[in-house]
């Protein structure tokens, strides 16, 4: 027989095993030995072994503490909040949460006079935990049935098409084991498997968003917000971790957002880029990751959805040696997917390209690309004018959004350099108002600019399903379509297939391409205002977006819901 050790300190709960006379001291020695040895709680260990009647120690527990004891059996473990908390703590500390309430985690416990356990629950899960007394051995038996109810409902959503993945910092190239923590590999795998899904949707962004009694998770597919799974609210805290692992965040500052980025490795020939973004809300940080596939700055002029006089303009535009090419749209409207094609066209040996970008998103060889850095000083206007000393061909400046910046981009178009940039107006000839409300005297204006563009990214008709539509001649006409129009005019709707979502399948550019030409000089050296500029526009034969979310209608390219939803004023 063992005999006890001596000078061991022993927890006050096996202390008041001994005072309650439910455990000899040095038979309480011995076991707190063994308990240690196996790396589990006394109390566990006693339980565990039946050298106690756990019934009796928690009604011994509960009278003397003054708490109530729980029935673990009246409820069902399965659906617990277990992930408020790693399964790696709730094995450390034999502590099960059974609700959340406000600001308040109720943990099941079956020795309450554990001050770690509380601390260290309440810095994990930023909850103030509250105690529940239960007993020992039915503690024990449903922490496994909780965690492996947790572990199947995230497989449920998974698939196992993931070994070959890798994923590695920008920066450095560390690869992530994304079986590092054992207790987190179900969460990795999901959080993987969303990622995937993500690029094989062709989705441009993915939202992670808490709320009080929900999580959800987002997809933004051909430009429009769809939920694709709701895990369990609880798992909120640990996904976002994860991601901010992934992608070099501070994992323990929670009140401030963040920027990251992460490369996934997906073959030898392709990798995809994801900037990720972290905003605190009222109930968890949200997370945004924006998708940036290199391979949607190599579509070609030909995919864009050009109309040909349109086309021919653009090209005809940024093959001049010089001068201002404008390209202008919400956030979301492809104007950097429509700048790199243009400039991968321009990418040859014999030119020097630099562009200053805030981020950037699409890296490509053979192009000087700068990242802004307002922080360090680095801005679109300080990195213009090192630009200049460059010896450059051509430039891009990601966004125009102040005098310096407008000032020293038309300064380079009217030095010899091909400039090309965007602003955020609604549609062309607003543009050219905008520069003159920043203070670029009109005769610069003129002198500098070759072509301004608008653009809209519509929704694209699925072709297995799209359908004939029958709306009245009146409504057509409303909608701006011409007399002569209706008489061969085929207009298609939506449906719905497996194909597609709700319909749609992929995007197409709507355009408003406008030339610089002689009247629309001399309208604006005389002050124009923007209505008048787009009458002469039209009448100078450049279409509206309108007009030209029309032309896609006709060709049976997109739905005229589509067009008035992105077009309307």
């Amino acid at each position: 027989m063992a005999t006890a050790p001596k000078d061991v300190q022993l927890s006050g709960i096996v202390n008041f095993l001994i005072q309650s006379e439910l455990l000899t001291e040095s038979d309480a020695k011995i076991h707190d030995q063994e308990a240690k040895k196996h790396k589990v709680p006394t109390l566990t260990y006693l339980a565990a072994h039946k050298l106690i009647d756990s019934r009796a120690v928690a009604e011994k527990i509960s009278m003397q503490f003054g708490l109530p004891l729980f029935d673990l059996d009246a409820i069902d473990c399965r659906t617990l909040p277990t992930a408020r908390i790693s399964e790696k703590l709730i094995r450390q500390h034999n502590a099960l949460p059974l609700l959340v309430r406000g600001k308040s985690l109720f943990i099941a416990v079956s020795d309450p006079t554990s001050s770690q356990t509380l601390d260290d629950i309440k810095f994990h899960s930023l909850l103030n935990p509250k105690v529940i007394l239960v007993e020992e051995n039915k503690l024990a038996k449903y922490i496994e049935v909780a965690l492996e109810a947790e572990e199947a409902s995230i497989s449920d959503m998974l698939d196992e098409d993931m070994d070959n993945l890798v994923i590695k910092d920008d920066d450095d190239g560390t690869k992530l084991d994304i079986n590092a923590d054992v207790d987190e590999a179900p969460i990795v795998r999901f959080v993987n498997k969303v990622l995937l899904e993500a690029i094989k949707k062709g989705v441009s962004d993915i939202h992670f968003e808490p709320y009080e009694k929900t999580f959800r998770i987002r997809f933004r597919t051909d430009g429009m917000l769809h939920t694709i799974v709701s895990p369990p609210p609880g798992i909120s805290n640990r996904i976002v971790s994860r991601i901010k692992v992934m992608s070099k965040m501070d994992i323990a500052e929670r009140r401030v957002p963040q920027d990251g980025r992460i490369k996934m490795i997906l073959s030898k020939n392709r990798a995809i880029d994801f900037r990720v973004n972290t905003c605190p809300t009222l109930f968890g940080e949200k997370v945004v990751l924006r998708i940036l596939d290199p391979t949607n700055a190599q579509l070609g002029i030909e995919k864009l959805g050009f109309e040909p006089i349109q086309q021919e303009l653009f090209l005809e535009a940024i093959n001049r040696p010089y001068g201002l090419v404008l390209v202008t749209g919400p956030t979301g409207s492809g104007k950097t997917v429509t700048l790199y094609t243009g400039l991968n066209l321009l990418n040859k040996t014999d030119v020097n390209i630099s562009t200053a970008e805030d981020p950037v998103e699409i890296t490509v060889d053979g192009i000087n690309q700068v990242n802004m850095n307002p922080k360090a000083g680095l801005t679109f206007a300080t990195s213009l004018r090192a630009f200049l000393r460059q010896d450059p061909d051509i430039i891009m400046v990601g966004e125009i959004r102040d005098l310096e910046t407008a000032e020293i981009a038309v300064k380079a178009a009217q030095t010899g350099h091909l400039v090309l940039s965007t602003l955020h107006t609604n549609d062309a000839p607003q543009t050219l108002n905008r520069l003159l409300q920043m203070g670029i005297p009109a005769f610069n204006v003129v002198s500098a600019v070759n072509l301004i563009m608008a653009q809209r990214l519509g929704r694209r008709l699925c072709t297995h399903c799209k359908k004939l539509m029958n709306f009245p001649d009146k409504i057509l006409l409303e909608a701006g379509f011409n007399e002569e129009e209706l008489k061969d005019l085929h207009v298609y709707g939506p449906v719905g297939c497996d194909e597609c979502t709700n319909g749609y399948k992929g995007r197409v550019g709507i355009y408003q391409v406008m030339k610089m030409t002689e009247k629309l000089r001399e309208l604006i050296l005389n002050g124009a205002n923007a209505m008048e500029i787009a009458e002469c526009s039209l009448a100078e034969g450049f279409n509206d977006l309108r007009r030209s979310g029309l032309n896609k209608v006709r060709m049976g390219m997109t739905s005229l819901e589509e067009i008035d939803r992105i077009t309307k004023e």
